[in-house]
């Protein structure tokens, strides 16, 4: 049996990613932006200090949609060997997430309509852990497909019973 080593897995998103992941934390801190400015004017006597609190959040929304996605994007690695689906994420903690090709039960493909905007597309490829699926995200929706198709040639080829 050969030796698996653990290194970085190779591949990154598509950079279109960093693009559809920031217009959905915007889709997020803008609701709650004007939340926060309408009760702010509307639900309280204005004081000075609230408002610069008020101002502060949203700000820190604002900037945290901004740049998330682009310090995630930095730190998210994925990678198909004949062997394994490798997916490593996490900025402070790196989580690694190793399924072998024998535990592989199902491969499925997902875009949702902002990713459809972007030509982007998810593989989540499900496990017998108990752990859950593994999701690779953000790649150009004609290398999911193409993955999804490898992935499953591979699995039927693979020895195993998957559970």
């Amino acid at each position: 049996m050969a030796e698996l080593t653990l290194r970085p897995p190779r591949n990154l998103a598509d950079p279109r990613t960093v693009s559809w992941w920031t217009v959905q934390a915007f889709m997020l801190a803008l609701p709650l932006v004007a939340a926060i400015g309408v009760a702010y004017w509307f639900f309280t006597p204005r004081p000075a200090l609230l408002g610069a609190a008020a101002v502060a959040v949203s700000l820190a929304c604002l900037l945290l949609a901004t740049f998330a996605p682009r310090a995630y994007y930095r730190v998210q690695r994925w990678e198909i060997t004949d062997e394994a689906v490798y997916v490593r994420t996490g900025w402070i903690t790196h989580t690694w997430r190793v399924a072998p090709m024998s535990r592989v039960q199902t491969v499925d493909t997902a875009r949702g309509p902002v990713q459809r905007l972007f030509g982007l597309a998810d593989v989540t490829v499900t496990t017998a852990s108990a752990a859950g699926a593994i999701t690779i995200e953000g790649l150009d929706h004609e290398l999911a497909a193409e993955l999804a198709a490898r992935l499953t040639a591979v699995t039927q080829a693979t020895q195993g019973d998957a559970t």
